[in-house]
C-alpha cells in the first residue's frame, strides 16, 4: 500500500479531519491533503511525528513494513510486537521482547539463542541446527555488531541479579531457586486470576514487557510456577498447562 492510501486510512481511523492531523504534526491542511493525493510525502521529521500520533513504524507509513527484522533475534517484525521507546514511540529497529522502555533486555548470545530455539521448536530443525543457525546469524544484526556501542556496561544484568536475589529470597514453597530471568510481553502473560467473589482480574499491561520465567515445581504434577517483575513489583503464580486455572501466589511491591 502506498504512504498516500496508508496517511488517509490512519487518518480516517482515528476519526480525525485533515485539518485536524495538521494541527496535531504543525503543518498545513494543503500539506495532509498533498499527502494524500501522493503529490508529495511527509519529510523525517514529520514522519516521526506521524509514527508517534498513529503508533505505527515509519517503515509502516512508507508502505514496506515486510522488510523489517528484529536486529537483537532475528525474528520478523510484524506492527503488533515492535517495541517502544520510553516516549511511547515506535523503534522499528527491534521487537518488544528485545527492547523496552529504552532499555535492551539482552546482553549475553548466548541466553538470546536458548530463548530462541525454545520458540522455533515446531519448524522440524534439530536443536544443534537451530543453534548453528543462529549462532551464524545474529553476529550479523546491528545490535550485536555495534555491542559495545549500544550496551550499557551491565546496569541492566546488574539489575536482573537484583531481582533474582530478592525473588530466591521469598523462599516460595516448591519453587526451584531462579537462575534467570528473560524479556515476556504483558499479552501473553497477563493471566485472568478469580477473585473470592467470582470476578477476576488482570495486574499486568499487554503493552508492556516484564522480565520473568517459568519453573517446574520441586513437588512435580503439572502445575508450574511463573515468575514477573519490574522496578515496581514481584508477582509469582501457579497454572497448569497453557496458562490454565492461575492462581496468585504472592504479589510484592519493590
Amino acid at each position: 500500500m502506498e504512504t498516500k492510501h496508508i496517511i488517509y486510512e490512519l487518518r480516517t481511523q482515528k476519526g480525525m479531519s485533515q485539518d485536524a492531523l495538521a494541527e496535531k504534526v504543525f503543518v498545513t491542511r494543503q500539506a495532509v491533503s498533498r499527502w494524500e493525493t501522493g503529490e508529495t510525502v511527509p519529510n523525517t521529521d514529520t514522519l516521526k511525528l506521524l509514527s508517534e500520533l498513529f503508533g505505527v513504524s515509519i517503515n509502516t507509513l512508507l508502505g514496506t513494513p515486510a522488510q523489517m527484522i528484529c536486529q537483537c533475534c532475528g525474528m520478523p517484525l510484524e506492527e503488533t510486537i515492535i517495541s517502544r521507546e520510553k516516549d511511547g514511540s515506535p523503534n522499528d529497529s527491534y521487537c518488544k521482547w528485545c527492547y523496552a522502555d529504552g532499555q535492551y533486555t539482552y546482553s549475553d548470545m548466548d541466553d538470546l539463542i536458548d530463548v530462541c530455539i525454545k520458540h522455533m521448536a515446531d519448524t522440524g530443525h534439530t536443536e544443534g541446527e537451530l543453534r548453528r543457525y543462529l549462532k551464524d546469524k545474529l553476529p550479523k544484526l546491528d545490535y550485536w555488531k555495534r555491542y559495545e556501542q549500544l550496551s550499557d556496561g551491565g546496569e541492566f544484568d546488574m539489575f536482573k541479579q537484583q531481582l533474582i536475589s530478592e525473588i530466591n529470597a521469598l523462599n516460595i514453597e516448591g519453587m526451584p531457586k531462579l537462575e534467570k530471568l528473560n524479556a515476556l510481553v504483558g499479552s501473553y502473560v497477563n493471566l485472568p486470576y478469580r477473585l473470592p467473589n467470582g470476578n477476576t482480574v488482570k495486574f499486568l499491561d499487554d503493552d508492556t514487557t516484564y522480565l520473568g520465567n517459568q519453573l517446574e515445581c520441586e513437588f512435580g504434577g503439572d502445575r508450574c510456577f511463573g515468575v514477573l517483575a519490574n522496578m515496581d513489583f514481584i508477582l509469582v503464580c501457579t497454572y497448569e498447562k497453557d496458562g490454565r486455572d492461575p492462581e496468585l501466589v504472592i504479589y510484592k511491591k519493590r
